[in-house]
C-alpha cells in the first residue's frame, strides 16, 4: 500500500514549492485572532522568496497587527495532476518609502477595481508541499494485497 502512495503524492522541496507558488497569482491567507481563524483569498506575487499582496484597511489589515503568524495556500490541478503548497510564516505591512517604493515595482496589480494602498509581505518560516497523480479510484472491494 505504501508503494501506491509514494506513485500518487509526492513531497516537494522548497524550491520547488517557491516554483509553482511564482506561476500562480490567487492564494488563500489565514490569519488567527484568539480562537478566531479567518481565510482571506488574495492575489499575490512571489518576491525574493516571499509572498506581497496589496489590501485595502479593513479586518485583514486589523488582524495581522494583532497577530502576524498566517499561513498561505495557494494549490492548482488539472485532469491528471495537482499541488499544493502551504506556507507558514509571518505578515508584516511594509511601511517605509523604499518598501512600498519597491512594492510598486512589482507586476502586483488589484483583481477587483478597488484602492488597496497597503502592502503586505509574509516571509515564510516553514513551508511544505506536495504534488498528486490523479486517476480514477482503485478498485475498493476487489481481492486485497496481503
Amino acid at each position: 500500500m505504501e508503494e501506491m502512495m509514494d506513485d500518487v503524492v509526492a513531497t516537494l522541496s522548497d524550491a520547488e514549492c517557491w516554483q509553482l507558488l511564482a506561476g500562480e497569482e490567487l492564494g488563500r491567507l489565514v490569519t488567527r485572532v484568539g480562537d478566531v481563524l479567518d481565510i482571506f483569498p488574495v492575489n499575490y506575487v512571489v518576491d525574493r522568496d516571499t509572498i506581497v499582496f496589496r489590501t485595502a484597511a479593513g479586518s485583514k489589515l486589523v488582524e495581522l497587527t494583532v497577530n502576524d503568524e498566517v499561513l498561505f495556500e495557494v494549490d492548482h490541478y488539472t485532469d491528471a495532476a495537482a499541488w499544493s503548497v502551504i506556507v507558514r510564516g509571518r505578515a508584516q505591512r511594509l511601511a517605509t518609502e523604499e518598501e512600498v517604493e519597491a512594492a510598486d515595482e512589482l507586476a502586483l496589480r488589484p483583481w477587483l477595481p478597488t484602492l488597496k494602498y497597503h502592502y503586505v509581505r509574509v516571509s515564510a518560516e516553514t513551508m511544505s508541499g506536495r504534488s498528486f497523480r490523479r486517476g480514477p479510484e482503485p478498485d475498493r472491494y476487489g481481492i486485497a494485497d496481503y
